[in-house]
C-alpha cells in the first residue's frame, strides 16, 4: 500500500514511462496479434491498459477525463499510446489537485471488497504491470522490438557495450 501521495506519483512515474514506450512501440498491424481467436489481441490489452486508470479509479473521489470504455478495440496504434498518455497526464493532474496523504488511508469498495485508496494505487501499478508482460510476449511474437524496462531487452545489450545474455 502506499502511504504517501508522493510515493505513489514517483512510482507511477516510472512505471507509466515504461508502458508508454511500450505503446510507442507498437504499430497497427501488431494491434491484431493474438495467441489463439479465445483470447485477447495485443490491440485489446493495450486498449484495456489504457481505460484501466479511469475503470480501476471509478469507486474513488477523483474525477478527471480519461476513456472507460475498453471496447470497440481502435485500430490505430497512435490513438492507443496518445490515449495513454492523456489519460495519465489527467490522472496525475487530478492526484495532486484532489488528494492529499491523508486520502491514501480513505476506504473504497473495489470489488467486493474494502481497501484505502493507497492499496487501490498499488494494485492500479501491479494490473498494469501484468499486462504490460502480456503485451511483450504478443510483440515479440507480432516481431516488434520491446524496449527495455527493467534492464535492457534482447535488443538493447549492445548499446550498453555487451553482449545479450546466450539463448
Amino acid at each position: 500500500m502506499f502511504q504517501s501521495l508522493d510515493h505513489f506519483l514517483r512510482s507511477w512515474e516510472f512505471e507509466a514511462g515504461a508502458t508508454q514506450k511500450l505503446l510507442n512501440s507498437l504499430n497497427d498491424e501488431s494491434l491484431k496479434q493474438e495467441v489463439t481467436s479465445q483470447n485477447w489481441t495485443l490491440g485489446r490489452i493495450a486498449w484495456h491498459t489504457v481505460t484501466a486508470i479511469h475503470i480501476i479509479t471509478s469507486n474513488t473521489n477523483l474525477t478527471f477525463e480519461a476513456p472507460n470504455k475498453d471496447f470497440p478495440v481502435p485500430t490505430s496504434a497512435q490513438f492507443i499510446a496518445d490515449n495513454y498518455y492523456q489519460a495519465c497526464n489527467a490522472f496525475v493532474k487530478a492526484l495532486k489537485t484532489q488528494w492529499t496523504d491523508l486520502t491514501m488511508k480513505e476506504q473504497i469498495e473495489f470489488i467486493g471488497q474494502q481497501m484505502p485508496n493507497g492499496s487501490l494505487l498499488l494494485f492500479l501499478i501491479q494490473h498494469q504491470n501484468h499486462h504490460r508482460g502480456q503485451m511483450t510476449v504478443l510483440m515479440r511474437q507480432a516481431g516488434l522490438t520491446v524496449p527495455g524496462i527493467y534492464g535492457p531487452s534482447k535488443e538493447e545489450w549492445a548499446k550498453f557495450g555487451m553482449d545479450a545474455p546466450q539463448m
